[in-house]
């Protein structure tokens, strides 16, 4: 079904309309992306061709840093073009398209996250059942049900705006298409959809945070079990964990869990989840894992010396 409106393009105003400051903001966000990219793809590739990084964990990992990849991608090389060029406009289908792969990934980010807490779980709490229960097809089955979940809660975030009507306005105070901004422009009462939004992402977030915190507190309880060396691993692999979906969430909740408006901080804390996140990952997970570490070094090696 078509959407009923007069729109046929957006305006995105951005990070902010200071000539100066988006020449500051191009360079930085360039970096920032190079960043994201290098450091996800060598995770991937490394984890791929390491014949020691073959446990779940390390398979979760590759796939997150993957969704990472895809997800920066799909805002960063945008946002960059924008400062670059101050081609600000949209087309309503890229918006909606856009829209559409950011929560896919995001939300599939965040199943992901809770399957990596299950993990974890069962290595440290089961340790002697670890592999019976995490084998090769429960692995694959919980990536397929993330991608799904994903896919799940962006169809409804995007059935619920598409049939929108937008008439009038068309400015977008924002760098990306997002929820709230888009409802901010219909030409209707949205207050339902607003609750119906907040129930889809803010609930899904709030209930997966407060079930990874339960985990990781179990986790952490169960420590007192494991010797000296055990306690120092484990809590170098969920330390890494903690600090991800601490950098994730928390600005995730804040933007989601509330009624359905916009706040000046918004664009801001839209920045960290979407361009910082996935940059720091492979610096949080790579820096902390001591395996991974020498795996990258040892990759780097082989190709060095092909």
């Amino acid at each position: 079904m078509e959407p009923r409106n007069n729109v046929t393009y957006f305006i995105l105003l951005g990070l902010t309309q200071n000539p100066k400051e988006q020449k500051v903001l191009f360079v930085m966000f360039l970096f920032f992306y190079i960043l994201t990219l290098v450091g996800n793809l060598l995770i991937v590739v490394t984890i791929t061709v390491s014949k020691t990084l073959n446990s779940p964990m390390y398979f979760f990992l590759a796939c997150l840093s993957f969704i990472d990849l895809i997800y920066a991608s799909s805002i960063s090389p945008r946002l960059i073009s924008d400062l670059l060029l101050g081609e600000n406009t949209i087309s309503f289908q890229s918006c909606m398209i856009q829209l559409f792969t950011e929560h896919f990934l995001g939300g599939s980010e965040i199943i992901l996250l809770l399957v990596m807490a299950y993990d974890r779980y069962v290595a440290i709490c089961k340790p002697l059942h670890y592999l019976v229960i995490m084998r090769q097809r429960v692995c694959v089955v919980l990536l397929v049900v993330s991608w799904v979940g994903g896919f799940l809660h962006s169809v409804i975030q995007l059935s619920t705006v598409y049939g929108l009507p937008f008439c009038g306005p068309n400015v977008i105070d924002h760098f990306l298409c997002d929820m709230f901004p888009l409802l901010k422009l219909a030409c209707t009462d949205t207050y339902v959809i607003g609750i119906l939004v907040v129930a889809n992402g803010g609930l899904m977030c709030t209930i997966v945070f407060l079930l990874l915190l339960v985990s990781y507190g179990v986790i952490l309880h169960s420590l007192k079990n494991l010797s000296q060396e055990g306690r120092r691993k484990a809590l170098q692999t969920c330390g890494s964990h903690i600090t991800v979906v601490v950098c994730f969430f928390v600005p995730c909740i804040f933007m989601y869990a509330r009624p359905a408006k916009t706040f000046p901080i918004d664009k801001s804390l839209s920045v960290f989840y979407t361009v910082i996140t996935p940059m720091l990952n492979p610096l949080i997970y790579s820096l902390r894992n001591s395996e991974l570490t020498n795996a990258m070094k040892s990759s780097y090696f082989s190709i060095l010396t092909v």
